[in-house]
């Protein structure tokens, strides 16, 4: 995928999105802070602060994925 089609995803009103990668993994991008992109890598951040880097000749599409609420996590129900 071109970085340039990520980077159109990003300026527009941003939706939390997941990249998808050739081998079926999903990478969620949650906020625009959780990914890096450059020419030829784009790298993507998890909650913990730990990096993926992926070349963007593998990821084939990007998904939507639903938000949380007020940045609240779900609680289980009793």
């Amino acid at each position: 995928m071109n970085v340039e089609h990520i980077r159109a995803r990003l300026a527009e009103s941003f939706r939390p999105f997941a990249l998808v990668t050739s081998s079926g993994n999903k990478y969620p991008v949650p906020h625009p802070e959780f990914i890096l992109l450059t020419p030829r890598t784009v790298v993507v951040a998890d909650a913990e602060g730990y990096t993926t880097l992926l070349d963007p000749l593998h990821i084939v599409g990007l998904e939507d994925v639903p938000s949380r609420k007020n940045g609240r996590a779900r609680r289980a129900r009793k």
